[in-house]
């Protein structure tokens, strides 16, 4: 079997254009979006909410691998997001594609 190469954009394709990452993005915009609805009626209220907490968390351990500090901090949540989406979809991808090889071939792992 030929082992094809792909430019970036299409790996970056393969891997995150897949129920699993997708999914899990999806999740993690959901947080955010209830993390932001939190901040803007707790900034109205004067009350402080550790909601903020649950993006960072969502996205654990890589987001908390960002060096930097204050707000720029937050940059660490979309990257952590991208590479975790990336390694579940990879993951995806090589249990599926694994197992149509098995039952292409007639070998059966049941």
């Amino acid at each position: 079997m030929a082992k094809t190469t792909r430019s970036l954009p299409q790996s970056l394709r393969h891997y995150l254009v897949n129920p699993m990452a997708l999914g899990y993005l999806g999740i993690v915009l959901g947080v955010c979006l209830w993390v932001a609805a939190d901040a803007f009626f707790a900034s109205s209220s004067g009350d402080a909410s550790f909601a903020g907490v649950w993006a960072v968390l969502a996205t654990a351990p890589t987001s908390l691998l960002v060096p930097f500090e204050g707000p720029v901090a937050l940059i660490g949540i979309p990257i952590g997001a991208l590479v975790q989406a990336f390694a579940l979809g990879a993951m995806y991808r090589y249990a599926t594609e694994r197992r149509d090889h098995g039952t292409a071939n007639g070998v059966s792992r049941a």
